[in-house]
């Protein structure tokens, strides 16, 4: 019966609202502290970035030492795999990556071999050249640069780069680049090996 009653209460007619109390509601936004909140927010973002662009230009200041790899000399090849360069890390320490010339922005890429070394033509950061005579190893691995994927996802190439052995990681868009990417590279590298 109660039920009824505020049901009733609360009916409408045409052009009016038929209640027993009519109870106003209290205001919906308290706009000073909604733009003092966001204000803040907006604050805590920016000196988080402040501070990451700090850490990475301090990072790249620590790294004046390593030499700047060469660049290709030309196009690449027609056959030339596309997939994403996904940086350059001290080898055995996949966290430290290195921030000097380029080296840990991840990028898309084209990447490609001869005998001479691997070619990688990077869109929207400086492309690099690994010398043949400089790689000690290429291998499939999940990971390189802080950069995690599914298992044998990466294939990651070990080279001399100055004093500071290395590991540059690249992943290919599909499966099929993958496999041809990494047969490739170890073939290259088995017959310089060999050499």
């Amino acid at each position: 019966m109660m039920g009824l009653v505020a049901a009733m209460s609360f009916m409408t007619v045409p052009g009016r609202l038929i209640s027993e109390e009519f109870v106003e509601q209290a205001q919906v936004t308290n706009w000073p502290a909604r733009i003092a909140w966001t204000a803040l927010v907006i604050g805590v973002i920016a000196l988080v970035l402040w501070a990451m662009r700090r850490g990475w230009k301090a990072r790249v200041q620590r790294q004046s030492d390593v030499p700047a790899p060469a660049a290709p000399t030309a196009e690449p090849m027609e056959e030339a795999i596309p997939g994403l360069y996904l940086g350059t890390s001290v080898s055995g320490d996949w966290l430290d990556r290195i921030a000097a010339h380029g080296l840990g922005v991840r990028s898309r890429a084209l990447v490609d071999w001869s005998e001479s070394g691997v070619a990688m033509h990077r869109q929207g950061a400086p492309s690099l050249v690994i010398p043949a005579a400089d790689i000690l190893g290429v291998r499939a691995d999940s990971g390189v640069a802080a950069t995690v994927r599914s298992k044998d996802s990466v294939v990651v190439i070990t080279w001399q780069l100055g004093e500071r052995v290395v590991d540059t990681g690249f992943r290919a868009d599909d499966a099929s680049g993958h496999r041809t990417v990494l047969d490739g590279l170890m073939d290259t590298f088995s017959r310089e090996a060999g050499a």
